[in-house]
């Protein structure tokens, strides 16, 4: 269950009296999600598979021989290893030391990186030890033990080693690309709908330059020509459809959302219509995770860079049809020059017709691609990740025929000197109103806040990959989703300061829609998030885990 708290903001003010926590409190953690993830990172190499060297009579040049052959006449060593990652770049080694050879024995272990470590095993028979290292950057190991013999056996060695992979990964913008869309074929062979309860694969590995070992890629997934109610759900190929949903419609929608998605063994992503009708489903590339050095991210406090409304970022007034405006991103407000793409949540608001929104690096043509897609008054947000420009800068596009207001909010970047590398987990449900038995204090109320411990016992981790959606909305309203100033311990002993929602909105709604969008939420000093419903009526929400950014 999610560790979390319902909270009043009277007034409809985050500024108000603070809120008291009166809901039901038990911890998702991020170090148990992390540890899940990283378990599948586990690699050894059995004790038989080491190479012991003896000290041949007359001190000449000393025999090499694997266990199980004859050639070890001074004594029995052997080494044998296990390793499993404990976070994104953190790797817990097990040496298994066998010896009949007395003690004491020591080893040296290198890590592939050009550091060492080592201990001594004081211990006969077999003795195991646990050794931790943190590697600077995420990327393929070779770690190798060597053990010595104690001084009566001077010069009898054995040594073993084993392959390590980092579950940590580290994005590289790409340019936005179209891999799919279904209204003419492109990626999917011929045009033809994705059938009720059917799926379509999405090749991304050696597709448009994207590397054969990509981890995780970042679509932007447009759901359009929907005759039924349903939601769509992104998965690896080869893996178990998951439960989760990512991108909810309805019939007549024309639907996006952001995604991040591990890619199967094969290097495709599958897309599942959960749905009684047939759907066109579109995927456009906006970068991709690997196990390789690259760019690590850093999430920040939302903070809002434009709003045409306002004149902020941009001239104000609507942004006309098929015009653009471009939007400086590095070296401005706490954004480095170094940072190569940027997380935001784009909405698009008053629009006086259908249309969709392009957002793409500075110094291209707009691609044929789609972040947004919107109806005639429509207000509606959606996550994006975008490469920056060589100026620093991103484009806003409006390619509908009439004017429409954008707002921008940045929540992250990615840069080379940023840290925190991404572990994709496999998608989790961590809290549905709906269900009385998970969460029994029934819709979020109007300007009340959920707030949901992640990481406060894992320092470690920066920010959660979460999929948040409204559903059973009495009214219009915005979700927003930001850090809470608070450590847990201050909610339980009622000595909290009142959180403030920033100015900057997660997802948008109208009565009676149900409403996804993807937010990469900073989990602050504390590791708490908070979910504001900014609205005056009641609203269901849904959380769903996809990842988590790690430090270590």
């Amino acid at each position: 269950m999610i560790a979390a708290g319902i909270g009043f903001v009277p007034g409809g003010t985050a500024q108000a009296a603070g809120p008291s926590a009166d809901g039901a409190h038990g911890i998702t953690s991020s170090k148990d999600l992390l540890k899940s993830a990283a378990n599948a990172f586990t690699f050894s190499s059995p004790a038989d598979r080491s190479v012991q060297k003896t000290p041949p009579a007359g001190g000449s040049k000393a025999a090499a021989a694997p266990q199980g052959a004859d050639a070890a006449v001074d004594g029995d060593l052997k080494v044998g290893l296990s390793g499993t990652a404990s976070s994104a770049r953190t790797i817990a080694l097990k040496t298994e030391i066998t010896s009949n050879l007395g003690t004491p024995l020591s080893f040296v272990i290198e890590w592939g990186d050009g550091t060492y470590g080592g201990d001594v095993a004081d211990s006969s028979g077999t003795v195991t030890m646990t050794s931790h290292h943190t590697y600077a950057e995420v990327g393929s190991y070779t770690v190798k033990v060597t053990v010595y013999g104690p001084d009566g056996a001077a010069g009898i060695t054995a040594t073993n080693e084993m392959p390590f992979i980092t579950p940590g990964s580290e994005f590289t913008p790409h340019s936005p690309t179209r891999l799919l869309d279904s209204r003419d074929g492109t990626g999917a062979g011929q045009a033809a709908q994705v059938p009720a309860w059917g799926e379509t694969r999405v090749k991304v590995a050696g597709n448009h330059g994207i590397p054969a070992d990509v981890a995780a890629v970042v679509l932007n997934v447009t759901v359009t020509n929907t005759r039924a109610a349903g939601h769509v759900r992104a998965y690896a190929d080869g893996t178990e459809r998951p439960t989760t949903s990512n991108v909810n419609y309805a019939a007549g929608d024309s639907v996006p959302n952001l995604v991040i998605v591990p890619v199967g063994k094969n290097g495709y992503v599958n897309l599942y219509n959960s749905g009684e009708q047939g759907v066109d489903l579109i995927a456009d590339v906006t970068g991709y995770f690997t196990r390789t050095s690259a760019n690590g991210y850093t999430p920040t406090d939302p903070t809002r860079f434009v709003d045409t409304r306002e004149g902020l970022g941009t001239p104000q007034g609507m942004t006309p049809g098929q015009s653009q405006f471009g939007v400086q991103i590095t070296g401005t407000r706490g954004i480095p020059a170094g940072a190569k793409a940027v997380a935001l949540n784009v909405t698009v608001t008053n629009p006086r017709a259908a249309g969709h929104l392009t957002v793409f690096p500075s110094g291209q043509a707009a691609p044929n691609t789609s972040n947004l897609n919107f109806t005639g008054g429509q207000t509606i947000a959606n996550a994006v990740i975008v490469p920056v420009g060589p100026d620093g800068k991103i484009n806003v596009r409006n390619g509908g025929w009439d004017p429409a207001d954008v707002i921008v909010d940045v929540v992250g970047y990615y840069s080379p000197d940023s840290v925190s590398a991404y572990i994709p987990i496999r998608p989790k449900r961590d809290l549905d109103t709906r269900d009385a038995a998970q969460w029994p204090s029934g819709p979020l109320k109007p300007y009340r806040y959920i707030f949901s411990t992640y990481g406060e016992e894992d320092p470690t981790a920066t920010a959660m990959v979460l999929n948040t959606t409204v559903t059973n909305t009495g009214g219009a309203g915005h979700l927003t989703v930001s850090p809470d100033p608070n450590a847990l311990w201050q909610y339980e002993n009622k000595t909290h300061t009142p959180p403030v929602a920033p100015n900057s909105s997660t997802l948008n709604w109208t009565a009676g829609k149900t409403v996804p969008n993807l937010v990469q939420a900073s989990t602050g000093a504390h590791g708490i998030v908070d979910f504001f419903n900014r609205s005056g009526n009641n609203t269901d929400l849904i959380i769903d885990i996809f990842g988590i950014y790690d430090r270590h």
